[in-house]
């Protein structure tokens, strides 16, 4: 934990007030998973890329389920800003455990989806968000650095589960 906390010191150098409102908005569009549950929402809105959207989908909901649901209460890790309290926060203090850190999981089960159902151009722009973010939440001091392994980890398992699920539904369906 020690050598998490000098790399969350370290990257808390890097402040300044532009770089605060960028990362700000960053971590803004991972709240709640709003940013994903609206690009699963418009790629299932076209049939061209509506399988794309169910595979999206079938990650959030593992993730969900996975993440908060499971390993969250499971390892309860506190977050390092109640270890080192004279960090100040600039975002809302999340009130849910650090390990796995959920906007990262959310973020890359999104993008590992998009990546495993075949969709490249989405899969590369939600790629570099995902990366934005887990780095946003660093930059916040809200997990360590491993909560944010664990969860691009567990992203990438939950997306490639809900692709494989959205294919296996599509063959069950015959769509």
């Amino acid at each position: 934990m020690g050598m998490e906390l000098q790399i969350l010191d370290w990257i808390q150098k890097l402040h300044s007030p532009g770089l605060d409102a960028f990362m700000r908005a960053v971590t803004a569009l991972g709240n709640a998973g709003v940013i994903w549950i609206l690009l699963a929402a418009v790629l299932l809105v076209r049939k061209k890329t509506r399988p794309a959207g169910v595979a999206v989908s079938a990650a959030l909901v593992l993730d969900l389920i996975l993440c908060n649901g499971i390993l969250k209460p499971l390892f309860a890790r506190v977050r390092p800003f109640d270890v080192n309290m004279a960090v100040e926060l600039l975002i809302a203090r999340p009130l849910d455990f650090s390990f796995p850190s959920g906007h990262t999981a959310a973020a890359f089960a999104s993008a590992s989806a998009l990546g495993f159902a075949g969709e490249k151009r989405w899969c590369q722009a939600a790629s570099i968000l995902a990366v934005l973010m887990a780095f946003s939440r660093l930059y916040f001091y809200v997990p360590y650095p491993t909560d944010v392994l664990g969860g691009m980890l567990v992203g990438i398992l939950c997306g490639f589960l809900g692709a494989l699920l959205a294919r296996k539904g599509r063959k069950v369906l015959g769509l």
